[in-house]
């Protein structure tokens, strides 16, 4: 992992992604996990030096970092769909392996000597992770809160008996 905990904002603070509740999809693993991608991009952000030869040995070093990473967190989501029966999640796992396809074939084409900035790259991975946080993340998330039982306490619990057969 690239970072603990968030990230100091630097001269590119408006590249920069600070998170929002709005993200949050109310499971704390799976939260902690997108704000951990976050920390990634906003390290990315923090390297855009515009010096190539930096950026270059920076980017050998993030590439391998953030496609571990991302294999882990979509691991643990995977996981938790097939655990709930989760109906899309064919759906949800092919833009798994789109987005990492897409992610080692930069990494390849850089490597080949094809230009690219961090910032590029970096816009490139917040754009992806923001999105497929508020459209298909979000739908899993919805689909977990209506097969949950509610607690005496308000809160929404999934148990064996609430993943449908």
């Amino acid at each position: 992992m690239i970072s603990k905990g968030p990230v100091p904002i630097s001269k590119n603070d408006k590249d920069q992604v600070k998170w929002s509740e709005s993200y949050s999809l109310g499971i704390k693993l799976i939260d902690d996990q997108h704000k951990e991608l976050l920390n990634i991009v906003n390290d990315i952000f923090n390297h855009a030096s515009g010096n190539d030869r930096e950026e270059h040995e920076y980017f050998k070093t993030v590439i391998k970092q953030a496609v571990d990473y991302v294999k882990y967190h979509f691991a643990t989501e995977e996981k938790i769909m097939i655990s709930t029966k989760y109906r899309e999640y064919d759906i949800h796992k092919k833009s798994h392996e789109e987005f990492i396809l897409k992610v080692l074939q930069t990494a390849k084409d850089y490597q080949a000597g094809k230009r690219l900035t961090l910032t590029s790259f970096g816009y490139f991975l917040k754009d992806w992770v923001l999105s497929h946080i508020a459209v298909m993340d979000k739908k899993y998330c919805d689909y977990f809160r209506g097969i949950a039982t509610k607690k005496a306490d308000g809160k929404l619990h999934l148990s064996l008996a609430d993943i449908p057969t």
